[in-house]
């Protein structure tokens, strides 16, 4: 019996939105890829929430452009609403949300894949590494093919050995009743990679035909579309935008819902996964906030083709006749019609302290992972660590220093250090709160924080990169005009002072000092800064902010720069720290455990105190003045 063999510079295992990325970087920088999925029909799925984007997910969207990625390119094309969420706060929680045309969003990344050079997309179940001498060396497919590469990339989101539950139903399949992967995970374990059994959930999806909307709030998209991609042109985004619908659970619905618990999979023990915190089933919702009298339930569309609606707010694992029962005590859903049951799902992941920070895992070389299949949650999560995870293999293939975002640079470094540093036991997902720079790390200026590092790895022309420097140049030199510009006491001055709630001038002062006023902004300057040039919009923002939390910026800019220290000192692969006299017992236990690359991150491991870290640098210093003795 003869199996087919092919040869590969990289395989990509899945085709969701972290193998997506993955698949594209590396056929983008010129190596001979293959995307395995389970159904073609399946690449891109959202099989939850029809949205990308929103607080500090917009952020990561921002930050995969900016390094050359196409999430944001691709939801500006099949969006059909768009939002700036947080518009009331500061600039640093500022976030894009945009409701997508579900089957559009998925068509237009195929074509994407179909249409980029050095990619082939080939329908696969893969059930098995190939590995020789703790490196691997391709994969296998249920029908007994294999597939040689220099480097593989695991992106199985949520198939792995996955299972379906809502009641007492229970489908042996992937989202969407598509196909699981059941082979995979014994392969791994025999590799010596452990895994966690986690699970999500997803609402009902029912017909707008029965729904009753006079009944609901409506939610509109902004006036102005603000672009995901800083390579769309704002012009072509401003288009005919649909509504979403906002209504609320109330008493009976949590009345329904507390007497069929012990028909929930959730309370009756039939899940063994766990389930993410921050976005819960309506089931704990109930449980966990017996407190609160209603719950927001947001009714959004999953496309222009379709009647299809997302009960945002209402995942949930009841069985189907208490699902009816409970949606119809909603307001404007009383006659409801459900489409597709809400279900749980169960699914095999990794404990993601095997990677290091370039995704690569520790016990096998040339093996990468990004997604669900880490540990984490959410479609931008998945698709940041993917497009890494894809260029850290391109990088290992072409034998070129891996590529390490740290907590400093971007939300996706904060992402991928948080999975590896810490104790993940439930599904991870992105928060604003979880970074410690968030006002530098700011979505509006993703592009200037990220395309060096885009550019310098080849996802990023030389014409995009060199446009950012402009930009740069232009926001300099504004930021010290403006500080130089004398504004006088003078009526015309004091009278737009006055239209906008802003105390008057008693002597004069710098344009700076004006821009720093709450309620005053670059913008609202303008006419009377005599002097101003002509600047595109994007650089009067960086402007504004940069000139408004001045003082808040140098502080946070200072922080990084002492973390820094701790992140550049290195600390020796494989090394035993049960040696170190003078760190305590559990100390020693997590960072054998973590095998930390330097102290920064070894500082972040739950614990290992500061009086630990104290010893290490100690240890370390020691350790470097012996070795130069010696040479």
């Amino acid at each position: 019996m003869s199996f087919v063999a092919e040869e590969y510079d990289v395989c990509v295992v899945g085709a969701g939105h972290a193998g997506c990325e993955a698949a594209l970087a590396c056929a983008r920088l010129g190596l001979e890829t293959i995307v395995f999925t389970v159904s073609i029909e399946s690449i891109a799925l959202m099989p939850c929430n029809p949205n990308i984007g929103g607080s500090s997910k917009g952020h990561l969207v921002r930050e995969v452009d900016a390094l050359g990625g196409q999430m944001g390119i691709n939801i500006d094309r099949t969006f059909i609403q768009s939002k700036m969420l947080n518009v009331s706060k500061g600039p640093a929680v500022h976030s894009l949300r945009a409701q997508a045309d579900k089957a559009e969003y998925s068509r237009e990344m195929r074509r994407t894949l179909e249409q980029a050079e050095h990619l082939t997309i080939r329908q696969a179940e893969v059930t098995e590494l190939i590995v020789e001498d703790g490196a691997v060396k391709g994969v296998k497919t249920f029908s007994g093919a294999s597939y040689y590469s220099k480097a593989v990339v695991l992106c199985t989101g949520t198939y792995l050995k996955s299972r379906c539950l809502y009641g007492d139903v229970v489908n042996y399949t992937g989202p969407n009743g598509l196909q699981a992967a059941n082979g995979l995970s014994d392969s791994l374990r025999e590799h010596g990679i452990e895994l966690f059994r986690f699970k999500t959930g997803t609402p009902a999806r029912v017909d707008s035909r029965s729904i009753d909307f006079s009944k609901m709030q409506e939610q509109k998209g902004d006036s102005t579309v603000v672009p995901f991609s800083f390579t769309t042109n704002p012009k072509d985004v401003q288009i005919e935008q649909v509504s979403c619908w906002l209504t609320y659970t109330n008493g009976k619905t949590h009345g329904i819902i507390r007497e069929n618990l012990d028909r929930s999979p959730l309370y009756s023990g039939m899940i063994e996964g766990t389930g993410p915190r921050y976005c819960p089933s309506i089931e704990d919702k109930v449980v966990k906030f017996s407190d609160k009298e209603r719950h927001q339930v947001f009714i959004e569309p999953e496309g222009l083709s379709t009647n299809e609606m997302y009960v945002g707010g209402m995942s949930s694992s009841l069985p189907e006749d208490v699902q009816y029962e409970m949606y119809r005590t909603v307001a404007g859903l009383e006659h409801v019609k459900i489409v597709r049951n809400a279900y749980a799902i169960e699914y095999d992941c990794i404990n993601p302290r095997q990677l290091y920070p370039t995704l690569e895992f520790k016990a096998v070389k040339g093996l990468f992972s990004g997604g669900q299949f880490n540990g984490s949650s959410g479609y931008e999560e998945a698709a940041a660590q993917g497009l890494v995870a894809g260029i850290n293999a391109a990088m290992s293939v072409k034998g070129k220093e891996l590529l390490v975002l740290d907590r400093s640079t971007s939300y996706i470094g904060v992402l991928i250090d948080d999975l590896v540093t810490k104790e993940n036991r439930e599904p991870y997902r992105m928060m604003t709160s979880r970074a410690e720079y968030r006002l530098l790390l700011r979505q509006d200026n993703a592009d200037l924080r990220l395309s060096k590092i885009g550019y310098e790895v080849g996802l990023i022309p030389k014409e995009r990169y060199e446009w950012v420097l402009e930009k740069e140049r232009l926001i300099e030199k504004e930021t010290e005009r403006v500080q130089q510009v004398k504004i006088g006491a003078n009526p015309l001055v004091q009278k737009l002072l006055e239209e906008h709630g802003s105390a008057p001038l008693k002597t004069g002062a710098n344009l700076a000092e004006l821009i720093r006023r709450p309620e005053l902004s670059y913008g609202i300057l303008a006419e009377i800064d005599q002097e101003r040039p002509d600047l595109p919009e994007e650089v009067a923002e960086q402007v504004n902010i940069n000139i408004k939390y001045d003082g808040y910026i140098k502080r946070q800019l200072k922080q990084v720069k002492d973390f820094k220290k701790l992140e550049h000192k290195k600390l020796p692969e494989h090394f035993d720290y049960s040696q170190v006299s003078g760190l305590r017992i559990e100390a020693k236990q997590k960072l054998n455990l973590y095998q930390p690359v330097n102290v920064g991150q070894a500082s972040r491991i739950s614990g290992v105190s500061p009086a630990d870290i104290s010893v290490l640098l100690v240890y370390l210093e020691q350790m470097y003045r012996k070795e130069g003795q010696k040479s």
